[in-house]
């Protein structure tokens, strides 16, 4: 019986051919995500602004988003947020902390229960959760330092083991796929929140073993051929290394594709998030982790120690740049 194989062992495709308008794009997303972050904001959930939040799913038909924030906001509690969560029955009803203590939180969450099953007696609501505005900073604090130190430390990584124009490609490639998963939750209004922040983490860390993957076969190719030009040398790694990029990233699109159809609602974002993460990071491996290497002028003669002629003890000798003899 012959083996499955989704990328023939004799492929040559002139991936590097794209590599320009691929960066374009890729600079254009960038850009347009950032400008939605920065224009629409994330739907923070209660972990980072503090609040109460409730999920509420109708049986029947549900009502406008409209009228239910109306009759919501005639409860008392200020102006609610409401967005729809997973399924077009279920959404998530969230209203300012009042102030006060525990006592004042728990009597506002039991209102806001009570006044939803008057308004909406087919309604059933899950458990009221409430953090506290000190706690959500701290969160909101904690996960971006997180994040930022998780980039960091995989570029620094990458830069010891390999060389520091790979740290770079590395760096530029986390960055792309980090902020067009940005862009992904500015622009549905997804509710972002520590579920997201591990989504985020977790296609860094993902990202960072296909960009190894490839870089690594890169290397081995710029000692194996010390005569062949840069960009023919890296469409030939990539092309070695698709069958796996391929594979690696089929097997986890029908994973989390299931996830997200049949999965429960508390983790849509999470799943979305990964799902999106990982198709991003199949094109990055190919177009966009390589690019960055023909601009900083690698090639395979870039890692090689240099020599310098001189004379030791009445001999000619050569000493390379790590002050090795030969």
């Amino acid at each position: 019986m012959r083996l499955l194989k989704l990328v023939p062992d004799d492929t040559n495709i002139d991936f590097l051919r794209w590599r320009k308008f691929a960066s374009f794009m890729s600079f254009f997303l960038v850009a347009v995500s950032i400008a939605l972050v920065a224009y629409k904001g994330l739907n923070l959930g209660v972990d980072f602004v503090g609040g109460q939040s409730v999920r509420v799913e109708f049986s029947g038909t549900m009502p406008k988003i409209d009228e239910i924030r109306e009759k919501v906001g005639e409860i008392g509690l200020g102006e609610p947020t409401i967005q729809q969560f997973g399924s077009d029955k279920a959404i998530s009803i969230r209203t300012a902390l009042p102030e006060g203590d525990k006592e004042a939180a728990d009597q506002a969450g039991e209102k806001l229960v009570a006044g939803i099953h008057k308004m909406f007696p087919t309604a059933k609501t899950g458990a009221v959760e409430t953090v506290s505005g000190k706690v959500s900073g701290e969160l909101l604090r904690t996960g971006a330092m997180s994040l930022a130190l998780a980039v960091l430390g995989i570029s620094i990584y990458i830069w010891i083991r390999f060389e520091w124009q790979f740290g770079v490609g590395a760096l530029g490639r986390l960055f792309h796929e980090v902020s067009l998963t940005f862009g992904l939750f500015a622009v549905t209004q997804m509710q972002f929140d520590l579920n997201s922040v591990a989504a985020l983490l977790t296609i860094v860390g993902y990202s960072l073993n296909d960009t190894i993957v490839v870089y690594d076969r890169i290397r081995e190719n710029l000692k194996k051929y010390r005569k062949m030009e840069i960009i023919p040398l890296l469409n030939l790694s990539i092309n070695e290394t698709l069958s796996r990029t391929v594979m690696t990233t089929v097997a986890m699109v029908l994973a989390l594709g299931m996830l997200l159809i049949f999965g429960p609602d508390v983790i849509f974002g999470f799943t979305a998030a990964m799902l999106f993460g990982v198709f991003i990071g199949g094109y990055s491996s190919v177009l966009m982790s390589t690019p960055v290497l023909v601009w900083l002028k690698v090639g395979p003669d870039s890692f090689i120690p240099r020599t310098t002629s001189g004379i030791m003890g009445g001999e000619r000798v050569e000493r390379k740049d790590d002050g090795a003899v030969v």
